[in-house]
């Protein structure tokens, strides 16, 4: 009986795993399911841009007040030796300094390291930067977790700008990678753009609460956890340490030339202008709003989260109008700039915290109405004027946002001191509104064709590399149509320009000729 029973349970434990081994087979076709595989990479890469900025916003209502129990410390350990107060004293004076000098540390980096980290990614592809990104990342939040001086800290702050720099571009460039089809493109960029907001403007309220009940370190070991978990999803998705053959990779264009190319320079400048207010105002706007309307430390904490709301307004609108008329993509850009710039304006007129949260909104969703239309712009760009490989372009939009963040620590409290809050605002405004009409030098974008290279012939033999497996399915998939960069120009069954053969277009050219 025994052995009958030892028999039935060994039979039962042997179907188990046989259904166990078939649901795994399942899930594992499943995911080579490329519209399956392209959405959980989407996931992957929208909680690494989340979690870059929480990281970076969560520290704002942890960080002065740590700095200032720091020196406090520091003040009883003076007088306990009784020693001089004079080294301590200018300490003290130097605490905004150093404060500023902190936050901005990270831009710092991440501007310094792009150009390097946009060429690294289009030698070796987005996956293993991505990887390396996450666990630069991990390792910053862990050490900020247990950092006790000023020194660690700013370590871990530039060496989360290191993280940044291959973890934001090789995410944002996978996503113009897998998403070909340019209405595709632009809900996938809205997707991640609505992540980062939400990551900047969460961040505040979820360290300043866990700070307060729960002490230091626990924002950012739950921070840690989950960019750890997102690591490990990555490893089982992506698989980017497989065997397989990179050496085939198109090789993409370099990035000194892309940053000549002038479409590309007027799109950097406009994400870099349009950034400006967000980022030279989160520094100066919570002593303004201490010294003009007395405000609480709830409502300077809860100053931007309002914001959120109009942020994915603005793109979801975006992503819908630029489906239905992709060829005003400069448009949507330039009444974002003029949005940002008349709500930079406002804002020193407001007299209580609920007035301040309308220009605040408007800035938001200017904000985003430019980053919507213009970041697939700039892989459109790439498709049609140089090589589709993503790395290069989306390093320069990083340092694009880096110059922003990199300046607003330092040089906005000295504007703030020598001009004044009210001169800030109105000098951002200015500039935002005058920046929009340069816009219009993109107008035509929309009517450029796809280059007819040399890679699109090898793309006629069968994919050869990592980047060229989903332009292949998508070249299956439908014989006649659109070009899948953009929808704006005809080709035939062959891939051919349909302009090609009035002489529109230069085969030995080394991008498109425009009409």
């Amino acid at each position: 009986m025994e052995s009958e029973g030892s028999t039935g349970l060994a039979k039962s434990a042997a179907v188990k795993l046989s259904e166990m081994g078939e649901r795994t087979k399942q899930l594992g076709t499943a995911m080579q399911d490329p519209n399956r595989q392209r959405r959980i990479i989407l996931v992957i890469v929208c909680v690494a841009l989340l979690l870059d900025n929480m990281l970076y916003m969560v520290i704002v209502p942890i960080i002065p007040e740590y700095l200032a129990d720091l020196e406090s410390e520091q003040e009883h350990a003076y007088k306990a030796s009784h020693l001089n107060s004079s080294a301590f004293k200018s300490n003290k004076d130097n605490l905004d300094v150093q404060i500023g000098v902190l936050f901005a540390s990270k831009a710092i980096l991440q501007l310094l390291v792009n150009p390097f980290t946009g060429t690294f990614i289009d030698r070796v592809g987005y996956d293993i930067p991505l990887l390396i990104g996450l666990t630069i990342m991990f390792l910053s939040t862990c050490i900020f977790a247990f950092a006790e001086n000023y020194g660690t800290l700013f370590f871990a702050r530039s060496l989360q700008g290191l993280g940044s720099a291959f973890a934001d571009t090789s995410g944002i460039a996978m996503i113009a990678d897998k998403y070909t089809e340019e209405a595709e493109r632009s809900r996938a960029l809205g997707i991640a753009l609505a992540f980062i907001s939400f990551g900047s403007l969460v961040a505040p309220p979820f360290g300043g609460v866990l700070y307060q009940f729960a002490g230091k370190r626990v924002p950012f070991i739950v921070l840690a956890c989950v960019c750890l978990a997102d690591g490990f999803l990555l490893l089982t998705v992506i698989k980017p340490f497989t065997n397989r053959t990179r050496e085939n990779m198109p090789v993409g264009t370099p990035i000194y030339r892309l940053m000549i190319d002038p479409y590309i320079v007027v799109v950097a400048g406009a994400l870099t202008v349009c950034n400006i207010p967000l980022a030279f105002l989160e520094p100066t706007i919570a002593n303004w709003m201490t010294t003009t309307m007395h405000a609480s430390e709830s409502e300077v904490g809860m100053t931007w989260l309002p914001a959120f709301f109009p942020h994915v307004l603005g793109v979801y609108m975006t992503v819908k109008l630029a489906a239905k008329y992709p060829n005003l993509q400069w448009f949507y850009g330039a009444l974002g700039m003029v949005i940002i710039g008349a709500s930079s304006c406002v804002v020193p007129a407001c007299k209580t915290f609920g007035q301040l949260m309308l220009p605040l909104c408007g800035i938001c969703f200017g904000i985003a109405l430019v980053d919507t239309a213009l970041l697939p712009t700039l892989a459109f760009l790439v498709d049609v004027r140089h090589v589709s490989v993503y790395g290069s372009v989306y390093a320069i939009a990083d340092i694009s946002y880096s110059v922003a963040y990199a300046m607003g620590p330092i040089v906005a409290g000295q504007i703030v001191h020598n001009l004044g809050f009210v001169q800030l605002n109105l000098g951002m405004g200015l500039v935002n509104v005058l920046y929009a009409p340069t816009l219009l030098f993109l107008r035509h974008v929309c009517q450029m064709k796809p280059s007819y290279s040399e890679r699109n012939v090898l793309l006629e033999e069968g994919p050869q590399g990592l980047y060229d497996t989903i332009k292949m399915e998508e070249r299956k998939s439908k014989k006649k149509g659109f070009s899948s960069a953009g929808n704006c120009v005809p080709i035939d069954e062959n891939g051919l320009d349909a302009f090609r053969e009035h002489g529109s277009y230069s085969e030995e050219s080394s991008g498109p000729e425009y009409s």
